[in-house]
Formats: structure tokens, sequence, C-alpha cells
């Protein structure tokens, strides 16, 4: 009978580095390491609510444990259905552009969250349109560290009270695109980052501002933007 070894993989502490391995800057590919982090449950965690709360994850009462298979299975069934989970379209019309919708722009300033020493000189706005064909949200950086994956969300709280958690168009719905917007990228060559996300609905006035950072450094939040 052959033996069959089971690999168990521990869930990083917070603020650990996910190791994505080998780098590979095309869209799909910084849309499937994103949908991984998000399957895991830890970018959610990461970026909702700035408040306090030390305590541990009940265990799952069923017992059953996440393996590198299992790890595996979700890089492979179907890229997880990523063309649905929409991660922003760069070749979309900015919402800036947007015909007959309301406008509302920030200007990004840097978090104290932020990772220490490369974002010192990280600027950038965020545009996000509400029109009649639903939500529009483009981002613009500069400054950012060439080659690396950034992920960017809509907030509910200012950013002066750190955004509080992920703007939900359904507030008992789902942690994931469409119901809420996310926006994956990777930073080009000279340190800069575009993105456009789409959604059919239309945003509440509760969606009042935007938060980026580095997509594997979950809890270092780099930038805010007021809308």
């Amino acid at each position: 009978m052959t033996e069959v070894t089971t690999v168990l993989v521990p869930i990083p502490p917070r603020c650990a580095r996910i190791d994505t391995g080998s780098r590979d800057n095309s869209p799909m590919q910084t849309k499937r390491i994103t949908a991984l982090v998000l399957a895991s449950g830890l970018l959610f965690a990461a970026c909702g609510s700035d408040s306090d709360d030390s305590s541990t994850a009940d265990a799952d009462p069923s017992g059953s444990e996440t393996t590198m298979g299992d790890m595996a299975d979700m890089d492979d069934s179907d890229d997880m259905d990523l063309d649905a989970m929409n991660m922003g379209d760069a070749t979309a019309t900015p919402a800036a552009q947007v015909e007959g919708a309301d406008l509302n722009s920030g200007t990004f300033a840097l978090l104290e969250t932020r990772p220490p020493d490369d974002y010192e000189d990280t600027a950038g706005s965020a545009d996000l349109a509400r029109s009649d064909a639903g939500t529009t949200v483009t981002i613009e950086l500069t400054g950012l560290v060439p080659g690396v994956d950034y992920i960017s969300h809509l907030h509910e709280a200012p950013c002066a009270d750190g955004g509080g958690d992920h703007y939900k168009f359904d507030p008992e719905g789902s942690d994931l695109p469409p119901n809420e917007v996310h926006l994956a990228f990777t930073a080009d060559a000279d340190g800069g980052g575009f993105m456009t996300a789409e959604n059919d609905m239309i945003a509440g006035d509760d969606a009042v501002a935007i938060i980026v950072h580095p997509s594997d450094l979950l809890d270092n939040k780099i930038a805010c933007a007021d809308f």
C-alpha cells in the first residue's frame, strides 16, 4: 500500500510576506496571486477595520485542513473563474471620462502602516464615478516599487479613521468582487501604477475612500485617498 503524506499549510502571521513563487508580471498571474490570497481569507481580514482585535479565529468544527493539494486545485480550477472576479481592466474608460457621471476625486496620502523605506515618494490620485451604468473607480500612482503586485479596495470610512472595512454593495454579501471593488495591478518599470474597475451597481454614499497596499504584505497599507 502506498503511504500518502499530507502537508499542512500554516496560515501566515499578520504582516507576513506571502511567497507567491517566481515572478510573472502578466495580468493573469497578478489576478491568480490575488485570488489565492483572497481564497485564504487573509486579504479581507487585513484590509478591514483597524480596530484592535487580537483574538484568533475559532477552529473549524469539521476538522478539515488545507493541504498543498488543495492549494494546487484552487490554482488550476478554471483560474477560480477569475474573469468573473473583476480585479480591474486597464483598458476600460477611466472614471473621469465616464459621460454623465457624478465624479468624486481624491489625492493619495501616505499612511503610517506603509512598508519602511520604499514608499516615501509614493503619490497619486483616485476617481470614483457614479452613473446610470454603475460605478467606475480609477487609480493612478507613482513612486511604487517596479514589478511589485498591488491591490486596492474601496473602503467605507475616511482615511483619518483608517478606512474602516471594505465597502460592500450588499453589506451582508460576499467579501469578493463584484460585491466589493478590487483593483489589482503590477507597477511598471518606472514605479507607476494604473487601473480602472467597473461595476454594474451604483456605490452608496458610504463608499468614501480607497486604500492601496502590496498584494503580499497584507497589513502594510501604503496610501489612502478620500472621495
